[in-house]
């Protein structure tokens, strides 16, 4: 039997690595530095030498370590398409798809039909998130995922396809106001909803912005807060309030009339992320993901104006009429 390096020990080897220390790659991986210095030691006794050296910039390899660190991207490389070979022979017609509850809710799910009449042949299994922890635990199970990342992240490669930039607007049922409002600064009359911050949020989810641009000199005063920007949509629709919506989310329940624009058209800052799809680097010549990703392109491309995406148009900016 041929003499196998300890996997676990690579692994924290490529880490420590790519990291540049040893508590950057103990992070990653969920490990004490403890752990990973154990697992290192355990990999220089095995190859025989010594494979880091400590720099004042951090950590770099030997000529044996780099030696080593040579060949372990063709090696992960390797294992992930292997992986993906195995997975695509016990379901060769399917294809999992992660993407977040309320862009499958008020947008995909709605029009998956049509990709199924186009595509009988494959099988799309929706595979929901409703926190960034849960996308992250479940990505890699994932032949294509639909994230929603910073303007400079925005770019087509072999692995990625940008897909839409949506814009920010008030949006509520008719119940609530069914003409838009001739004074925009009567907005602060109405019934506000929240949806509750995250990390990267852009000011165009702050009421408190939108007073601003209106002119509003009173504060928001919100009547509910919901974690989600789906559970908003759907009490904006039942009437409880007026809620910010993106054009995408909004844009069947506006066509229906289930929703309305209390500020009329004119009026929309553009979101701060983008949604871009993205898949594994051995995925790249699958396809059935390649007809899926094109088939989503086209579909948001009937629903929302593809804008140029640069990081220079992170600032909002505010559109009238």
């Amino acid at each position: 039997m041929r003499p196998l390096p300890p996997f676990d020990a690579l692994v924290a080897f490529d880490a420590v690595l790519r990291l540049g220390s040893m508590t950057a790659a103990a992070a990653d991986l969920g490990l004490t530095q403890s752990a990973v210095s154990h697992r290192l030691r355990r990999l220089e006794s095995f190859i025989g030498a010594e494979l880091l050296v400590r720099r004042r910039a951090g950590l770099s390899p030997t000529p044996a370590g780099a030696a080593l660190a040579e060949g372990l991207g063709d090696i992960f490389d390797g294992m992930a398409a292997l992986r993906e070979r195995s997975r695509m022979a016990a379901h060769p017609a399917r294809l999992r798809v992660g993407l977040g509850a309320a862009l499958a809710q008020h947008w995909l799910v709605r029009r998956l039909p049509d990709f199924s009449r186009r595509h009988p042949g494959i099988e799309i299994e929706l595979v929901i998130f409703t926190t960034r922890a849960q996308a992250e635990a479940r990505g890699g199970d994932l032949d294509l995922r639909i994230h929603w990342v910073k303007p400079e992240e925005a770019r087509n490669s072999s692995t990625q396809t940008l897909l839409f930039r949506e814009q920010v607007f008030p949006v509520c049922a008719p119940s609530i106001l069914k003409k838009p409002l001739r004074d925009p600064a009567r907005l602060a009359e109405l019934p506000l909803l929240y949806k509750s911050a995250e990390a990267g949020q852009g000011e165009e989810w702050e009421w408190s912005t939108w007073f601003q641009r209106l002119g509003i000199k009173a504060r928001p005063k919100p009547r509910l807060r919901f974690e989600e920007i789906g559970l908003a949509i759907a009490a904006a629709m039942e009437g409880g309030g007026v809620a910010l919506g993106r054009s995408l989310l909004v844009h069947d329940a506006l066509k229906d009339g289930r929703l309305v624009r209390p500020l009329g058209d004119g009026w929309a800052l553009p979101s701060a992320k983008v949604h871009l799809a993205r898949w594994p680097a051995a995925s790249s010549r699958n396809l059935r993901l390649r007809a899926f990703v094109d088939w989503l392109a086209v579909e948001t491309a009937k629903t929302v104006q593809l804008e140029q995406i640069s990081p220079t148009q992170t600032k909002l900016r505010a559109k009238k009429g």
